[in-house]
Formats: C-alpha cells, structure tokens, sequence
C-alpha cells in the first residue's frame, strides 16, 4: 500500500472512508488505539470500512512527532530495572519497574500506590550497582499536594529500609532530586510532559517519571457525551508518556484509580480482573501499558516493634517481561502471602517493605 500524500487520502482507502476521515479528524494511532466500536460510531463508517481502515493503517507508518525528533538531549545508555528498594517487591516485578516502559500500578484509596512511588523517588538516585539509574525523579501531581512530610519521614529512614547498601553510599540530599509538578488540567498536563519533563530528562537531571493520578483530569473535566474528545486527549497523554520513556529509555509510572466493575468475572482486555474493582479508564489506556500493577489492604494487622501497619498485597496483572504474569490466579495471589505474581507488605516508617524481611541489620 502506498502512504504517500496526507494520511487521510491514502489512495488506498475508500472515497467514502477518507471523507469520514477529514470529517472527524482521527489521527493513524487513535484508529488503531481506539474500540473497532467506538471507531465506527465516531465516523459513521460500517463494520467493514473500519476492519479496512484499521488494516490501511497498520501498513502506513505514523510520521515522527516533535518530540521524538527532538535532539535536546541524547538516548541515555541501557540500564537493568528500577529497584524498589525492597527485596520482595524486587523478586516479584523480576528486579524493579522495566526502563523504557510506563508501568501503571492501580488500587482503592489508601491501598499504598503513593507510598511506593516515593519509594522509587528515592531508589532512582542510588548508583545502578545497588538497583538505581543514579539520577532524580520527577513528580507530577494532578489531584492531591505532594506528600513532602512522608518523602522526608522516609530520606531519614533510608538506612534502615537500605541495608543492603553502605552507609557510606547512600546518596546525600535525596530530596533536591525529586522535581515535583502539579498540573490542574489536561493542557497543563501535556505542556508540562512535552516541555519542562522533556527539559529535566534532556539535561540527565531525572530518569524516572510520576504521574499521580492519571485518571483525575479525566474524571473531572469530561461529561459523558465527550466521549470521542475525552478518548483523544487521553491518547495524547499516552502516547507522550510512551515517547518519553522510549527517547530518554526512562521508567515511567502512572497511578492510576479505580472503578467498580458490575460483573467481576468481566475480561477487562488484558489480563485477569483481580477483584470487584478495576482500573479506570478503559481499554484505550490498556493497550498504551507496559506493564499494570495492583495494590490493595488486606484483612488483618502486620505487627514490628512499636509499629503497626495494615497489610497491603501488590499483584502484577499483566507485564509481558514477566513471566510469572502469565496464568496468574487472581484468588491465589490475593489469599497467599506471596507468590510469584504477588506479595504481602507491610508501610513502615522507612517505607514499605515485604513482612518477611528481617526487622535489624547484621
């Protein structure tokens, strides 16, 4: 198929196909991102057209955007994974969060997803030889303030929950490497992704990226009959972020909410619904992912010392790299205490760490 001319008058495609193509603007990547569904009640086209259009699609690659043009800063070198920092969360996500991928971690209210990704914040700017990338993180805030009295709680604990590292290489100032942003709308949001995120990677001052949460502008700006302009901005915001973990090879991690699932047993698309609750917004957000996390509490109480805490299991649903993601037993993974898709933790004050580790150092 030739791809030559503007996407839409691909001689290849239907006069009546293009026409409803100029008429509802869909860019190459919405088409093959989008519900066949949702397609073909955006553009009036008949189940037919829309199987050949995504098909006229797939064969005419998309052009190269600005952003992935862009020479402002080169291809950082391959790394390993993005520990945690803590051995069990390790063994269960095969080392840390993938580099060059966006990884959403999902869950209810108060489940632990922020607490983790301050852990990561932190585990960012250890040098590789201790799981780190040895550079910053950015934070980008869009509902709630950045929770600095917890990030400082934790930076003065990092001894104890960092056993595994001398004291001597523990990095200094942990917190002058954590850029916070907060975004109160969807413009806000790309500028900052595409402009003062894009500054920050360029310039090596970060390698990991933040979002929390991804789906609250969404929850909040869209009425329900904006389904098609909603559908679009969130394929912008996702496909900047895959741009930017593939150009800067960064880890990428969204936080996402949740929604009530009206049939539990329901496919969600990719990989299995783990309770009565799934992430929010939709399958065209699936597709973008590399990888999706699951935290929630559990039923009963982790007791060390004079602390307690609630415990909180963290499942991988789906991630391709993992093996230990395929055939995973959503009733296995929630009832054990760990398994090989999933673990038990328990949030201390130096931060979260699986119930199994040992409480003191050697």
């Amino acid at each position: 198929m030739s791809c030559a001319g503007k996407w839409t008058n691909n001689p290849d495609l239907k006069p009546r196909i293009q026409a409803a193509l100029r008429r509802v603007t869909l860019s190459q990547e919405e088409v093959l991102a989008l519900n066949p569904r949702v397609v073909q009640r955006a553009t009036g086209l008949s189940r037919t057209d829309v199987q050949s259009l995504r098909q006229a699609t797939r064969t005419c690659p998309a052009p190269q955007t600005a952003l992935a043009l862009s020479s402002s800063g080169p291809l950082s070198s391959s790394s390993g994974p993005l520990s945690s920092g803590c051995r069990s969360i390790d063994v269960v996500l095969r080392g840390g969060l993938p580099v060059g991928g966006v990884t959403e971690l999902f869950g209810p209210s108060a489940a632990g997803k922020t607490q983790l990704a301050l852990q990561f914040c932190l585990s960012v700017q250890y040098d590789p030889q201790h799981g780190g990338l040895g550079s910053g993180a950015v934070y980008v805030c869009t509902e709630d303030l950045f929770p600095s009295p917890r990030l400082q709680q934790m930076i003065s604990e990092q001894s104890f929950l960092r056993q595994d590292v001398p004291l001597d290489q523990i990095p200094k100032n942990l917190s002058d490497r954590v850029f916070v942003e907060h975004v109160s709308d969807l413009a806000s949001l790309l500028s900052c992704l595409s402009r003062r995120v894009v500054l920050l990677l360029s310039r090596r001052l970060v390698r990991l990226v933040v979002v929390d949460s991804v789906a609250a502008l969404f929850r909040s700006e869209f009425e329900a009959s904006d389904w098609l302009r909603r559908h679009r901005q969130l394929l912008a915001v996702s496909s900047a972020l895959r741009r930017i973990s593939r150009q800067f090879n960064a880890p990428v991690l969204c936080i996402n909410q949740v929604v009530d699932l009206v049939n539990p047993e329901q496919d969600q698309g990719l990989g299995p619904a783990p309770s009565s609750f799934g992430p929010a917004l939709g399958l065209a957000w699936s597709n973008q992912l590399t990888a999706r996390l699951m935290m929630r509490r559990e039923e009963g109480l982790l007791i060390r010392g004079d602390q307690s805490s609630a415990p909180r299991s963290l499942q991988v649903i789906f991630a391709p790299h993992l093996p230990s993601a395929a055939g995973q037993s959503q009733r296995g993974a929630a009832s054990s205490g760990q398994s090989q898709g999933s673990v038990i933790i328990g949030v201390w004050r130096e931060g979260l760490r699986g119930h199994d580790q040992s409480e003191h150092r050697d």
